[in-house]
């Protein structure tokens, strides 16, 4: 049995005998007093829960079987795990959203091995955005792939982190437009210069990419100017799509986001990324393969596994015992709301807990959307 320590002096422990009950105990041999060892069966069945949650074990392989593993468990899946706030700067930080259908989406913020923090939203806007980032010490650079109201989150809550836009992502943007089935030289030029931005790793060689991106610009502004008339009598552009391809990589580069990685004021502490890789390739894709091991889940309880996930790979997560002291569960989110006036002290949690654990919106159904910018 390890060695215990006195709780009020920090002294040594030593047996003294046994309770009526039976148990050892355990007195101080500096100031006298004693105690029972207590084991927490609680805080015990919370780690095997997450062993199943997080690895790859059926319910049939729990100790007990699956009915008596989902009874013992059946508590565990009322938390939601909440992130803390992170006070210490860093580097460089990844921004990315896990989407569940069209229901709801996870935002991630994550460093090279933790996540730093999550929120849940319905959608990507600058309001879920800024309440991710407020939790999180705004870092030296920003990576993501441009989600819907990040820029403007960006300038709201990290004014003065730089944004790297991920570049795969940008050279994604044109492929989505030209694909891969190119008909024309000039998608084709196009497809090129856009997967030349994988590649890329001074800063001449970047902008000698613009320069060639203009070039192409000018060379085929004519042609991108033709226009169809249909049968309404309306014209349309004739290339949509590859104007639709150039207006991208032309914004970023107006912006001054494509390229931030080549800074040579940044680069002096180090390499930076390019791309947002670490958080597509690291915490989605584990994300992504929790659910598909624990296929079946509601939406929920798949919100909930991920937010789980997320927690046990946060800087400092708190003792089982601790989380099932301090997180919030269904019943006492549902007991807030059902007291009167006490829904607005929660609402005013929302940078806290994370959109307020869009309890209104996972439990009530409303006919039109209400996450626009």
């Amino acid at each position: 049995m390890k060695t215990r320590f006195c709780p009020l002096c920090g002294a040594k422990m030593k047996r003294s005998g046994k309770t009526s009950a039976g148990r050892t105990r355990w007195r101080c041999t500096s100031c006298g007093a004693s105690s029972v060892r207590r084991i927490d069966g609680a805080a015990k069945l919370l780690a095997l829960f997450l062993g199943w949650l997080l690895g790859r074990s059926r319910q049939a392989d729990m100790p007990g079987g699956g009915r008596t593993f989902r009874r013992k468990t059946a508590s565990f899946r009322e938390i939601w795990p909440m992130p803390p706030k992170v006070e210490a700067p860093g580097r460089v930080v990844y921004l990315d959203g896990i989407h569940l259908g069209r229901r709801a989406v996870v935002l991630i913020a994550s460093d090279d091995e933790r996540a730093l923090g999550w929120h849940l939203c319905r959608a990507e806007n600058s309001r879920a955005w800024s309440a991710l980032m407020s939790r999180v010490a705004a870092p030296e650079v920003a990576v993501s792939d441009g989600g819907d109201g990040f820029a403007r989150a960006l300038r709201g809550t990290w004014p003065g982190t730089r944004h790297q836009r991920c570049v795969f992502h940008a050279f994604c943007q044109v492929r989505r437009y030209t694909t891969r089935r190119l008909r024309t030289q000039a998608g084709a030029e196009l497809y090129g210069l856009a997967r030349a931005l994988l590649s890329i790793t001074t800063l001449g060689e970047a902008d000698g990419w613009v320069q060639a991106l203009l070039a192409w610009s000018e060379r085929w502004d004519s042609f991108l100017a033709e226009t169809t008339r249909g049968e309404d009598g309306r014209a349309t552009l004739t290339h949509e799509g590859l104007v639709k391809a150039r207006r991208s990589p032309v914004r970023l580069v107006n912006a001054g986001t494509l390229f931030t990685y080549l800074d040579p004021g940044l680069v002096r502490d180090g390499p930076l990324p390019s791309t947002n890789n670490r958080i597509e390739g690291g915490a989605n894709a584990q994300l992504r393969a929790m659910l598909r091991d624990h296929g079946g889940l509601s939406i929920e309880r798949r919100l909930k596994a991920i937010f789980w996930w997320c927690y046990m790979h946060s800087p400092s997560p708190l003792p089982a015992a601790e989380v099932l002291r301090v997180m919030p569960t269904d019943r006492s989110i549902a007991a807030i709301y059902e007291r009167p006036g006490e829904r607005e002290r929660l609402e005013g949690t929302i940078p806290r807990w994370g959109d307020a654990i869009v309890w209104s919106e996972l439990h009530h159904s409303e006919p039109y959307r209400m996450d626009w910018d």
